[in-house]
């Protein structure tokens, strides 16, 4: 049976953070290059993406490059130039947005189809898959039974957002920003104007609602999902945040890990990506790094609760309910443990996000902990108490190295003129081995000296590999000395440390992509046009705020009229393709 292999595909802000993300599990990381990679303020220099890629082949997993912005005409020699120095620093891929790269010179490195191509039609998709791109990165907004289609009648690899920050309006489709300070989304530079409280004001100009993030939306986890996303078809996984810490990567990154093994586990048509199984030293859970609460988004259909209006910031963890409290103090109904120094937050009386201080916790007999603060906290009875900063737990994360470790099997045998050690990994798809000469000495004590060959031979100390057999092939019980075998070790760690990534580097896929000296055979909507063009329509959104607020007019029967959203100076007009299920957000003209 032929096995499909599952990929966990992580952010990388800079350098540290994708090693991090290889050492807590992930199968590939993607990472911004030191020009046009859709976001200003993570840019890495081709020295630090070589550095990464070496890391990232020793546990034969992958490097995707960003280069997904809009492109000016002066810029493409720099792009040309940029695709060919990651090719040659070992990348495995490079996710593009402008498909003006096709015209240039390009090395054979595989194109990946970046989000922002909206990709969110089986059409779109199918050109893509023509044109000889490699992987598509569909549009988040996609049911299950949207990607079931698509995969029916594709092959190309399918790549799916499954947890980060959401954008409110498709992909490659956003201008607010743009529109509003001259900051492009399509040139990594979004102000996200979206998580700005706006008014809600109908055709008359009167306010329906006020003062809240009618554009801001929860974050994205499909973690319960993951095994109906394999069966639709996707087989790369993709968690967002560019832009996230080291921490944030490591936790979530771990959850996924754990999630994926235990269906791999279960399953024989599925595998990892990659080599190597991670221990993590601290409680792996999403809801303690930033999230704005979570939602599935459009997976299983259109849902009430996905926007997020009474805050843009992260809640954190829920950890219970005020059940008691005068102004510098409260008593909090949990089972969680708090410590001196957390930082907590809960939603005030008129739902707006107070936080606050730890500074000292004591727990009474009968385990309620008492929570007392510096200065008034506005903390009623009932209030939901969340922990946006758990400090013994951020320690342990920080600290944590992940400790991913590649099995392999060892045999000792002798020679004629000595000892030979051979070492396999990855279903013996990888074989060094190594020779010492040396005289061979006769154990008087054969129980104890194969006891003490053995104790030292598996012992490969904080070494990427994790012996879990050796095989003793000798003519009769042997004495060999601990320091002889502690050379061989060393030997085939250089040794298969390189195998590694050598073997990874030379093997990376090609593109069948040939550079193309026009592009008359893409339909005219897939070429972009000058990256400074803004179009009538700033946002197309899924995300309908009057299906939101309870003013559908499918629900309501009520014609779909045009509502107002107003923050400042800045109005935007909003209409509904109820056919489609659509909003659009418009500037306003006189």
């Amino acid at each position: 049976m032929n096995t499909k292999k599952i990929e966990l595909l992580s952010p990388a802000k800079d350098v540290e953070v994708g090693i991090a993300a290889i050492n807590h599990g992930a199968d590939a990381v993607y990472i911004g290059g030191p020009d046009f990679g859709a976001r200003e303020k993570a840019s890495n220099s081709i020295q630090d993406i070589e550095r990464l890629c070496r890391h990232a082949a020793l546990f034969d997993a992958k490097v995707y490059v960003t280069l997904n912005t809009l492109l000016y005409e002066n810029e493409w020699e720099r792009a040309r130039k940029l695709a060919h120095d990651c090719w040659n620093a070992g990348v495995d891929a490079l996710i593009v947005q402008d498909l003006k790269l096709l015209q240039l010179d390009l090395p054979p490195i595989p194109l990946h189809a970046s989000t922002q191509c909206d990709n969110l039609t089986l059409e779109r998709v199918q050109q893509l898959e023509q044109m000889g791109f490699q992987q598509v990165v569909l549009g988040r907004e996609l049911s299950l039974e949207q990607i079931r289609e698509i995969r029916s009648k594709t092959t190309v690899p399918l790549e799916f957002f499954v947890h980060g920050s959401l954008c409110v309006s498709h992909s490659g489709r956003c201008y607010l920003s743009q529109h509003i300070g001259n900051r492009s989304a399509n040139r990594g530079a979004c102000a996200q104007p979206c998580r700005l409280p706006w008014d809600l004001l109908d055709e008359k100009g009167d306010v329906l609602i006020r003062n809240r993030h009618l554009l801001s939306l929860k974050d994205l986890n499909n973690s319960a999902h993951l095994e109906e996303l394999i069966d639709a078809g996707i087989t790369s996984f993709k968690i967002e945040g560019r832009l996230k810490e080291a921490d944030y990567v490591k936790n979530v990154t771990a959850y996924y890990r754990r999630k994926l093994d235990e269906i791999i586990r279960r399953r024989d048509d599925v595998e990892q990506a990659s080599l190597g199984h991670c221990d993590y030293a601290f409680e792996v859970n999403p809801e303690k790094s930033f999230n704005r609460g979570f939602t599935d988004y459009f997976i299983n259909g259109r849902q009430k609760g996905i926007g997020s209006p009474f805050t843009p910031k992260s809640m954190g963890e829920y950890i219970g309910e005020v059940s008691w409290c005068n102004p510098l103090r409260m008593e909090i109904d949990t089972e969680k443990v708090l410590h001196n120094g957390d930082g907590l937050c809960f939603l005030n009386q008129d739902n707006e996000l107070v936080g606050l201080r730890a500074d000292v916790v004591n727990t009474g007999k009968d385990g309620v902990p008492t929570v007392s603060t510096n200065r008034p906290h506005g903390a009623f009875k009932g209030a939901k108490i969340y922990r946006n900063l758990d400090l013994e737990w951020q320690k342990q994360v920080d600290a944590s190295t992940g400790n991913r470790k590649i099995d392999i099997e060892l045999i000792l045998s002798e020679t004629e003129t000595g000892y030979e050690m051979m070492a396999t990994c990855g279903d013996m798809a990888h074989r060094v081995s190594t020779n010492v000469l040396c005289d061979k000495i006769v154990a008087n004590n054969p129980e104890k000296a194969t006891e003490n060959i053995r104790k030292k031979a598996l012992q490969w100390g904080d070494t990427v590999f994790n012996p879990v057999n050796l095989e003793l092939r000798f003519s009769e019980p042997r004495l060999i000395p601990a320091s002889m075998i502690g050379e061989m070790k060393r030997d085939l760690v250089t040794k298969l440390t390189e195998e590694l990534i050598e073997k990874h580097i030379n093997n990376r896929l090609t593109s069948p992509i040939e550079s193309l000296a026009s592009l008359s055979s893409v339909p005219n909507d897939m070429v972009a046009t000058d990256p400074d063009e803004i179009p009538t329509h700033l946002m197309t959104c899924h995300h309908c705020i009057r299906y939101a607020n309870n003013m559908c007019s499918k629900e309501t029967g009520q014609r779909a009229t045009p509502l107002y959203i107003r923050n400042g100076a800045n109005t935007f007009r909003l209409d509904f393709d109820c056919r489609n299920c659509l909003m659009t957000v418009s500037a306003v003209t006189d």
